[in-house]
């Protein structure tokens, strides 16, 4: 039976009441250590535009979002309370300058006890005693607390944060369907590059494709031709096409009820040494794919990609020397200065990568490799990105002039690639007992 990819996937219905059960465990405990009877979360507010009257795009607190798929529901709570079923204090404002909240309606409405409220002073009603509770969420207005004094307590968000690094079945499947859009996005941006399309009108393909408005995507897009691909966050979007297309980087990802795809493509448009170059890479990409289980500390895998890439920059005759050798010397990192990968969840670098434990206690990234978002060792059903890069970074291969490692890299090749900027692949990968699953080689095949 061929896989439904849909937002309205039925599945969803099913697997949404083990995952309020899930979230409840956890509040459980996190209100047991830190000493109080309810969690209020804050879905947060709209930010008005400095010396301005208009509101930047809504980002609602992660924290709401994991118990509701309400992206798009500003000045609401929820109230849960152990035993009891979640209180949804739904704000339906009375308004004609803007769009109100509709009606409640979907799989999830069953499993809260929802209030709707149409002005912000009519919250207070529905909340329990304040002595008793914490306050989940940005709060930049103190009224919006409610007299609640204990905002975001270490304990608690600490527990909560560590247990979010694993993911719930209906999670996983919301993320699978995010999968399946971002690819549908990158198979139509792949289309406009061929066709000489410019950055701009490639971003403007993608977006068509995933059916979500720039705000709506999860970060913003990496379309990069040609040397942009150098450049780790381009967001530019030149709007005119370059005289010549030699290579496109895309960044790019989507969100369904909330959870976000991360994917990353490179692709030649006709010169076969790069494109040679690219296969190679995504070879060691599924090679390092393929390590990925229950148990693994994930900075081994960052250091083996390393090792890994060093091989490619030899056989490229990007380099010279051994594997250890371009590790000590630097080399490897001014070609791959990023980390290989990082959680992912309801936010794109989602919390927790760093933690040792629920007591918020930290694992350093390997030194030598400060920008790692992933320290700990991978549990089942963590959804993380495994993304290696090769790149012509002017500014980190300079520093390599005058030192050991300067002897170890072939500059001339260095200036044959400089032109098709780099390469990235990048795949959102679930952790499991003894393997993964690879939700972005799967979404790519079914489109």
């Amino acid at each position: 039976m061929k896989a439904d990819y849909s937002d309205t996937n039925p599945a969803l219905g099913a697997l949404y009441a083990p995952h309020i059960e899930t979230l409840a465990y956890r509040h459980d405990h996190a209100l047991s250590r830190a000493g109080a009877s309810h969690a209020v979360i804050y879905s947060g507010n709209p930010k008005v535009a400095f010396l301005d009257d208009y509101h930047l795009p809504f980002k609602p607190n992660p924290h709401f979002v994991s118990w509701a798929p309400l992206t798009s529901l500003p000045f609401s709570y929820i109230v849960y309370t152990p035993g009891k079923k979640p209180v949804l204090i739904y704000y339906q404002p009375h308004d004609y300058w803007h769009v109100v909240p509709g009606t409640p309606a979907g799989y999830w409405t069953a499993h809260f006890d929802i209030r709707i409220v149409h002005s912000i002073d009519e919250v207070a009603a529905h909340l329990p005693a304040r002595d008793k509770c914490i306050l989940i969420g940005e709060i930049d207005d103190k009224a919006l607390a409610f007299d609640i004094d204990r905002i975001n307590p270490t304990t608690a968000i600490n527990i909560l944060h560590y247990a979010r690094g694993i993911k719930t079945a209906y999670e996983i499947e919301v993320m699978r369907l995010a999968s399946y859009r971002g690819a549908c996005g990158h198979r139509a941006a792949e289309a406009a590059f061929r066709a000489g399309a410019s950055e701009f009108d490639i971003h403007r393909a993608y977006c068509k494709a995933v059916s979500l408005t720039e705000p709506e995507l999860p970060y913003n897009n990496i379309v990069a031709l040609n040397r942009h691909g150098a450049i780790l966050h381009y967001t530019h979007l030149d709007r005119e096409a370059p005289d010549e297309s030699r290579s496109f980087l895309i960044d790019a990802g989507a969100q369904v009820h909330g959870y976000a795809s991360d994917i990353t493509r490179t692709y030649s448009f006709n010169d076969e040494r790069f494109q040679a170059l690219i296969d190679r890479m995504d070879a060691m990409q599924l090679a390092i794919v393929d390590r990925v289980r229950a148990g693994i500390d994930y900075r081994e895998l960052h250091v083996e990609n390393h090792r890994m890439l060093a091989e490619i920059l030899v056989e490229a005759e990007l380099a010279t020397g051994g594997p250890d050798t371009l590790l000590e010397t630097g080399v490897t990192a001014a070609f791959f200065p990023h980390g290989l990968g990082h959680l992912l969840g309801i936010q794109v670098h989602d919390v927790g990568g760093f933690m040792d434990s629920e007591s918020g206690t930290t694992i350093d990234p390997p030194s030598g490799h400060p920008y790692l978002r992933l320290t700990r060792v991978l549990e089942e059903d963590m959804v993380l990105t495994i993304e290696p890069g090769l790149y012509v970074i002017d500014m980190l291969l300079e520093e390599l002039r005058g030192t050991p490692a300067e002897n170890h890299v072939n500059w001339n090749t260095v200036d044959w690639l400089r032109p098709f900027g780099g390469i990235r692949i990048e795949d959102n990968v679930r952790v499991m007992a003894d393997g993964s699953q690879n939700l972005t080689r799967e979404a790519f095949a079914a489109t």
